[in-house]
């Protein structure tokens, strides 16, 4: 049966998630949507099959089916291509919604309208609602929601509830067999750049990866996709032009820069048409100059099939230059810098980056590093050490299960790099040495992990308060 987890898997799931209930409650509805939620496994063993999840959408009417979706996949720049995308169509006056991961410092940043977190009793309306569901589809033998279907469910439902025209869908992991792949009715796929990460889900080479991601390409739905990887490219193409799909890439022949400036880079991004939309990009980062293209062709080629969708070149350049997304070469603070690559294509993108920095404003480099234990953590320690003029390393465990301790970190580093390595407990106590050392002849660059990015936001936020 799909999903492997049917009648007496089911059962057996659900006795174990009723066993410490208290007489006459419902799955402790005491409990806080927060509370609940933490306790729902981030990872489990029997995910839910694609036919179990479309059974869970149809006991909610189908939400989905009512929503103009754009479906985005890929290795890195999903969320920044969201977020460009969904700044461009609130530009234009549309209102948009965006299911995106992972958060930050607060589950309800993974529902945005019109660009802000949902507001907490919209959340707690729809987590209530998810939460019985999904009481009464265990007592029909069905598994129980994994904690990103939840959330996808929440999603869904809070996007059907609100006045969002547009509903901008961002993948968990891969593509093919992820939750939000149910998804039968696009309007277009966007795939990212694609490099090496989650090989043990994936697969251990591009292609297969790519192969993975290309899995939410529907018959007949545009490909909006990075064509830098031939690699990649050829795969993405191969499985589109099975699905009768057009495609639109976007490369590096795809747009001038003309100069970097304090608040970002000065460019020129080609359109459709062969003319050239000049905006400043409100990144230091080269890797969004890719993204906001990206973005770029996918609103125009929805415009270009969807006569209702109209929007004017004001309204595409005015989107792209006020599009903000937190902990991706965000300057957080003077000299403070914030990037959540935690995979080695996204370091290579960050590493470029700094090192620019560092260049430009003849400075040196002071790093805050962490990382989870399934990531190549010893590979981006490495590029690290080759591609950025560190003075000094300060490294950390963050709070997850899955956090390296610092003891292995310090050790990785210091094989490599001739700098000075700090090994801290927590993050707290690493960012405060940092800060306390920084000067005017040195850069603070923060990076490694998103889990590191969410406790450096709530650490940066709560000294804002005091």
């Amino acid at each position: 049966m799909p999903g492997g987890c049917r009648r007496a898997g089911r059962m057996a799931s659900a006795a174990r998630l009723h066993r410490k209930r208290k007489p006459g409650s419902m799955m402790s509805l005491e409990k806080t949507a927060d509370e609940y939620l933490a306790n729902i496994p981030m990872w489990t063993r029997k995910k839910n099959s694609l036919e179990d999840i479309r059974a869970f959408l149809e006991r909610m009417d189908n939400p989905d089916e009512k929503r103009k979706i754009i479906h985005v996949a890929g290795t890195n720049g999903k969320g920044s291509v969201c977020a460009y995308i969904t700044s461009m169509l609130m530009a234009g006056g549309y209102h948009t919604g965006a299911f995106i991961s992972p958060h930050l410092t607060d589950v309800r940043e993974r529902f945005l309208f019109d660009g802000e977190p949902v507001g907490k009793e919209l959340f707690e309306d729809s987590f209530r609602e998810i939460r019985d569901l999904s009481e009464r589809m265990m007592g029909e033998g069905y598994c129980h929601p994994s904690y990103f279907e939840f959330l996808f469910y929440m999603g869904i439902k809070l996007f059907d509830q609100a006045e969002s025209g547009f509903t901008v869908l961002e993948t968990g992991l891969g593509g093919r067999l992820d939750t939000t792949n149910v998804i039968r009715h696009p309007l277009a796929v966007v795939i990212t750049s694609i490099s090496l990460d989650h090989t043990q889900y994936l697969g251990d080479t591009v292609e297969k990866i790519a192969y993975q991601k290309a899995g939410i390409i529907k018959p007949g739905v545009p490909v909006i996709y990075e064509r830098e990887d031939p690699r990649t490219a050829a795969v993405i193409e191969k499985e589109a032009a099975a699905s009768h799909s057009a495609v639109y890439p976007v490369d590096r022949q795809g747009y001038v820069i003309d100069g970097w400036e304090e608040h970002g880079i000065r460019v020129r991004l080609e359109r459709l048409d062969g003319s050239y939309l000049p905006v400043l990009i409100p990144s230091q980062a080269e890797y969004q100059v890719m993204n906001a293209l990206a973005a770029l062709r996918t609103v125009e080629v929805l415009a270009q099939q969807n006569g209702d969708i109209q929007l004017s070149e004001e309204a595409l350049k005015r989107g792209l230059e006020t599009m903000r997304w937190p902990a991706r070469m965000e300057e957080a603070a003077p000299g403070l810098y914030l990037d959540g690559a935690h995979n080695p294509g996204g370091m290579e993108a960050f590493i470029k980056t700094a090192a620019r920095l560092c260049e430009t404003g003849r400075k040196r480099a002071f790093l805050l590093f962490s990382s989870v234990s399934d990531k190549a953590h010893d590979t981006m320690i490495r590029e690290i050490a080759a591609g950025l003029p560190l003075d000094a390393v300060a490294v950390a465990h963050i709070q997850s299960d899955r956090g390296l301790e610092a003891e292995v970190l310090e050790a990785e580093f210091k094989a490599v790099s001739g700098c000075r390595i700090y090994g801290f407990g927590t993050t707290k106590e690493a960012l405060m040495a940092l800060l306390a050392w920084q000067d005017e002849d040195h850069l603070l660059f923060c990076v490694g992990s998103l889990y590191l990015m969410g406790e450096i936001k709530t650490i940066l936020g709560g000294m804002s308060d005091d």
